[in-house]
């Protein structure tokens, strides 16, 4: 879960790394760890109220309590901020389910990716999108990052189904992969068409035999 952690009085949060005597555990370990995730939350809940264009480290640091030197320590820039959050944000609602049922592993799994696309993550990944194309580097962060972990992890659901001799002849696993989302990005960048029942059932009939 991606959680606001409790910011220091004055606004900002400690990084003190005094050891607490017989714990066996530097508090500023735990205390940079609350930090991250406050930092991660403020932007995950700042892309939804203020949309990617007004997004700043700034807001960033000042929703999470900490300072903006705090974000610029991990994070190059908004845009990475947020590609943590919302790749923290799809670990964490998008189970990989695994049944005696092939069939309805897959229907799960994309049932939970287009109910994590809320209006917030929506947004969000818009902006990233947008961003990867306008700046090569972050580009392929945001592919090693977010892309390839969710088409791995689909594709171990769809070569699954393969083994079990689900799988429609005419697909390889990649193919399947890309029909999938594709259809995910398109409704997302193009048409605005839901991500729905109705699509979930669609793709695993055409996937499936």
């Amino acid at each position: 879960m991606i959680e606001q952690a409790k910011s220091a009085p004055g606004g900002a949060t400690d990084d003190s790394s005094t050891p607490v005597p017989g714990s066996g555990v530097r508090p500023g370990r735990r205390r940079s760890e609350e930090s991250r995730q406050a930092i991660l939350g403020a932007a995950f809940d700042l892309i939804g109220e203020v949309g990617y264009a007004r997004l700043t480290v700034e807001g960033i640091a000042a929703r999470a309590g900490t300072g903006k030197q705090t974000v610029y320590r991990w994070w190059p820039g908004k845009a990475d901020v947020l590609l943590e959050a919302v790749t923290a944000y799809a670990r964490e609602h998008i189970p990989l389910p695994e049944t005696a049922d092939r069939a309805a592993d897959l229907r799960a799994f994309l049932a939970a990716t287009f109910a994590a696309a809320t209006p917030r993550t929506t947004d969000a990944l818009r902006a990233l999108m947008a961003e990867a194309q306008i700046d090569p580097a972050f580009g392929e962060r945001f592919r090693e990052t977010l892309l390839h972990p969710r088409r791995e992890a689909l594709g171990v659901v769809v070569d699954r189904a393969r083994e079990a001799g689900l799988l429609a002849p005419h697909l390889t696993t990649d193919t399947a992969v890309d029909l999938a989302f594709g259809a995910l990005w398109y409704r997302l960048l193009a048409t605005g068409r839901p991500l729905d029942d109705e699509l979930v059932e669609l793709l695993t009939r055409t996937l499936l035999r």
